[in-house]
């Protein structure tokens, strides 16, 4: 019985570490991210198995270079606010 309370203790340990990690934005857990990242990483794999799919990873890392090249202006941010006079700190 105490191995069942260990074992639930330290999934729930993981769950919240997990989620905690995709808040920060280090990993997609219960959100999903890209929808072709998870058929890209099975093409990977594939790859590996059949070289001639090697071939289509390369040309699909090429479109997602031509589209961040694409030349497109960067999307407008936050516009910092006015300066501190001199000798004060924010």
């Amino acid at each position: 019985m105490g191995w069942l309370v260990v074992i639930g203790a330290g999934l729930y340990a993981l769950h919240r570490l997990a989620i905690w990690m995709e808040n920060r934005g280090w990993i997609y857990y219960r959100r999903s991210g890209d929808p072709g990242s998870l058929g890209n990483a099975f093409l990977q794999v594939q790859a590996i198995v059949e070289p001639d799919k090697h071939a289509m990873v390369e040309a699909r890392q090429a479109e997602a270079v031509e589209e961040d090249d694409s030349g497109d202006p960067p999307e407008p941010g936050p516009t910092p606010g006015p300066a501190p006079p001199p000798g004060r700190s924010r």
